[in-house]
């Protein structure tokens, strides 16, 4: 088994779901149950996959790529196969394949219209095969590929199975996406010319990101290196989103159907911010200690601006939705503290960020199978009419506005103290506004996630629905799917080191490396927990 996933461990857990969705493929559509126990058992066969690695994984070399695979790929562009695994990308890989089959489980009984069950899972499986494939890239053009697998099946998944207004959501989601990703491209382009090997000066023409991670942006004048940065700050920036290329996620989780709602927020955001810890920073890090104040501005004002919208929306998702550009916000000024702590800290908030999220979501959803609506006027009483959906909601509330014990507050109380002490070179001055801001951006989230829950959870049901006797509780299939998010949003909040102590490492590598190789990064690269 060892030498199965050392050899083809990374290749299998990204081409099972595209096996399983081609199986499907074939099978007629009416064969409607057969379908979702395809998916099903495919979307846990590469669980099980994963699994496998994280056992085989050696947690003491986490700073290490491991299970590597690189095999020629297209020679004439010098872009090869590459795949590999370390302590910042478990996390996010794990987060994904379990969401996906929480998705399927819950998607059993609650098929958005039309029931196209065939076409509807196979975008889900598609879909794990493009997330997984860009946490575990380790070439620019491959790495590109996967990014842009996740836009179709997205853009139909919202586009067919949406609400009233899916058709603009949509198009508004696949033209953000599609320009930022033609910027990002660009960036790419550039730095396949102009990288340059730190040690003997000659180009390096490839689009390996080990190398270029390791060239540390040699040979691109400083000037150069900005504008190239700012095409990748663009490309990723869209897809977190932050502040101001934010406009098309709340539109898109509105009308999404709620599994689309969910993998987009518990997975797709994570994209564009693993892209800036893997790709722009320690590839220009000296371009990213330039930009680094301006990218804790949006961040702040993402966190504020957010806030400030959620008190505004009268639709339960769309506030939910308004909330993830707040929460982006605390992992965006995170990363732009650029020191091992804060870089942490930042992948902690994108795995507590998806399992919180994500959970609102899924209760969104339910709320809205029940009821009908998602006006927050119109609902009330949910202890009362339904207790057990009242109580999930308000534990995964409480886990949103930070709530120590629960995952969220190590999603946001890191991020914030990382501000007080960035990088060297870095104005502590201008980051502990951003850090006072920041704060109150908290105060923020308590208000808008208190609000909603008093207005939801709490009271008595509404006239229009006491007495329907239609409206049942939690049953089987939504506690199957959620029971192991709830599980490991408590088991987070009081081990939070079961994620640390993994990232750590491999934080610590990447700045290292800037350290020694980058002129004007000047990242103190020292344990984030040796620090305290």
């Amino acid at each position: 088994m060892t030498d199965f996933l050392n050899t083809w461990g990374l290749t299998a857990v990204i081409f099972v779901p595209l096996i399983g969705a081609a199986v499907m493929m074939l099978i007629p559509e009416r064969e409607e149950e057969t379908h979702k126990l395809i998916a099903l058992l495919t979307s846990l066969l590469t669980l099980g996959f994963v699994a496998a690695l994280m056992i085989e994984f050696d947690y003491g070399d986490a700073g290490t790529m491991q299970f590597v695979q690189d095999k020629g790929w297209i020679d004439v562009i010098n872009s090869r196969y590459i795949l590999g695994l370390d302590g910042i990308s478990i996390p996010l890989l794990a987060l994904t394949v379990l969401i996906v089959p929480s998705v399927i489980v819950y998607s059993w009984h609650h098929i958005p219209h039309p029931g196209n069950a065939k076409a509807f899972l196979i975008l889900n499986l598609i879909l794990e095969t493009g997330m997984v494939g860009t946490f575990l890239a380790q070439d620019l053009i491959l790495f590109f590929l996967f990014f842009e697998v996740v836009l179709l099946p997205m853009f139909f998944m919202i586009a067919v199975w949406g609400g009233e207004d899916r058709r603009y959501a949509s198009l508004k989601f696949f033209l953000y996406t599609l320009f930022g990703s033609a910027l990002m491209l660009l960036g790419f382009l550039a730095l396949f010319f102009l990288a340059k090997d730190p040690v003997t000066g000659a180009a390096l023409h490839t689009f390996d990101m080990r190398a270029l991670t390791a060239s540390a942006g040699s040979g691109i004048v400083h000037s150069t290196q900005l504008w190239i940065f700012a095409a990748m700050f663009i490309g990723f920036g869209v897809k977190v989103p932050i502040f101001p290329f934010h406009t098309w996620l709340p539109d898109a989780h509105t009308q999404a159907p709620t599994q689309g709602s969910v993998i987009l927020a518990a997975v797709l955001l994570k994209l564009g911010t693993y892209g800036f810890l893997r790709i722009a920073i320690p590839i220009l890090p000296g371009a990213a200690t330039t930009w680094a104040p301006w990218i804790g501005l949006v961040a702040v004002i993402g966190i504020i601006y957010g806030g400030l919208a959620c008190l505004a929306q009268t639709d339960m998702k769309r506030l939910i939705a308004f909330s993830s550009v707040a929460h982006m916000g605390f992992v965006m000024l995170a990363i732009a503290t650029m020191t091992p702590f804060g870089f942490n800290a930042a992948i902690y908030g994108m795995v507590a960020h998806g399992l919180i999220t994500g959970m609102l979501f899924f209760v969104a959803g339910s709320v809205k199978e029940r009821f009908h609506t998602l006006d927050i006027k119109r609902l009330g009483g949910l202890l009362i009419s339904v207790p057990k959906l009242g109580w999930i909601l308000g534990i995964v509330t409480m886990a949103s506005l930070g709530l120590p014990g629960l995952a969220g507050f190590w999603g946001e109380f890191p991020a914030i103290l990382a501000a007080y002490n960035p990088a060297n070179g870095l104005s502590p001055s201008i980051f502990r506004t951003f850090m006072v801001i920041a704060a109150l951006g908290t105060v923020l989230a308590a208000g808008y996630l208190l609000w909603l829950y008093q207005r939801v959870g709490m009271g008595e049901p509404s006239e229009e629905f006491a007495a329907d006797p239609g409206i049942t509780d939690v049953n089987t299939r939504e506690w199957l799917a959620w029971t192991p998010l709830l599980a490991l949003i408590v088991v987070f909040g009081f081990l939070p080191g079961l994620i640390f102590n993994v990232t750590d490492p491999a934080v610590v590598q990447i700045l290292d490396n800037c350290l020694q190789n980058a002129d004007g990064c000047t990242a103190v690269a020292q344990s984030a927990l040796g620090r305290g």
